[in-house]
């Protein structure tokens, strides 16, 4: 419960006051300059769910209608989108006929899974975190990914 309080206050502060992080030092930064990989790592509460290729957790928006995202601005500054320049490579784990992208606002684009678009939370700092599972956040719940491409957790 303290992280879910946590996560809000840190997104209302985020939207009132600026990022909390520069985009530089956001995990998608870093994806932005080249292909993105999506691989499977294993926790003890979660089971099976898909990071990306410096094993940061990857999270689903309940409000993305199929493979439009819907999180811009303070959104995408608290919950930043995966992004790649080319094909999305597909790790050990992941079937590689449900990577695909979408076209941003901006004209990046935004790595899918099972035509979910993939973001990160700004608050999982270390591979293994998962802080914004469940978290209701900008207008609905967030989820981690299973490799079968569904939600992990909350109703199916």
């Amino acid at each position: 419960m303290k992280t879910r309080a946590l996560v809000i206050l840190v997104a209302v502060l985020s939207a009132a006051c600026g990022p909390l992080l520069s985009p530089a030092s956001t995990p998608s930064a870093a994806s932005v300059s080249s292909r993105a990989t999506v691989a499977v790592a294993t926790s003890a509460k979660l089971g099976k769910h898909l990071v990306d290729g410096k094993q940061m957790t990857l999270y689903i928006f309940d409000r993305d209608p199929s493979s439009t995202p819907t999180c811009y601005d303070a959104c995408a500054k608290f919950w930043p989108p995966l992004l790649t320049t080319g094909a999305p490579i597909a790790g050990p784990g992941v079937n590689p006929t449900f990577l695909g992208t979408t076209t941003r606002k901006d004209g990046t684009h935004q790595v899918t899974y099972a035509a979910h678009p993939l973001y990160y939370v700004v608050t999982d700092h270390n591979p293994g975190d998962v802080t914004g599972q469940e978290v209701d956040n900008f207008g609905a719940p967030w989820f981690v990914i299973g490799p079968d491409g569904n939600k992990i957790g909350g109703h199916a």
